[in-house]
């Protein structure tokens, strides 16, 4: 019952080749594991700091994002008369009525023709002195 040096050989060549197949399955598998891994890890990551960035803002955020980005337009132009308009009526929102009233007083200043304007500001400067009393 003694096996012959050369099956011997040729059973231990194929052991080894079995062996050699199943190490190459377990590194392809860990291999594509870990890029698996990281590819979702990395695709999480990335949707969940979006959704952080993309918080909706509250009303009073959002309405002061407003008056600091025509802020940053009326730092350019100091008179453009839509985006004094604008911030105007956003420092109203926003309960900033002294704030209001002195842009309302340059608008007027700049358009002495518009009634508006002219109405507008004596009603907030009444409102003013309504709410300091």
């Amino acid at each position: 019952m003694t096996i012959s040096e050369k099956e011997y050989f040729t059973q231990r060549t194929q052991r080894i080749e079995k062996r050699k197949k199943a190490i190459a399955l377990v590194s392809m598998v860990s291999f594509f594991g870990s890029l698996l891994f990281t590819g979702v890890s990395t695709v999480y990551k990335s949707i969940h700091q979006a959704t952080r960035e993309n918080a909706p803002l509250t009303a009073e955020a959002s309405l002061q994002q407003q008056a600091r980005n025509y802020e940053l337009v009326l730092q350019r132009e100091p008179n453009n008369q839509m985006a004094l308009e604008q911030l105007s009526l956003l420092r109203l929102q926003l309960q900033d009525v002294e704030g209001s009233v002195a842009i309302l007083a340059k608008l007027v200043k700049q358009h002495p023709d518009r009634k508006d304007y002219q109405v507008l500001l004596q009603q907030m400067r009444k409102r003013s002195s309504q709410v300091e009393h």
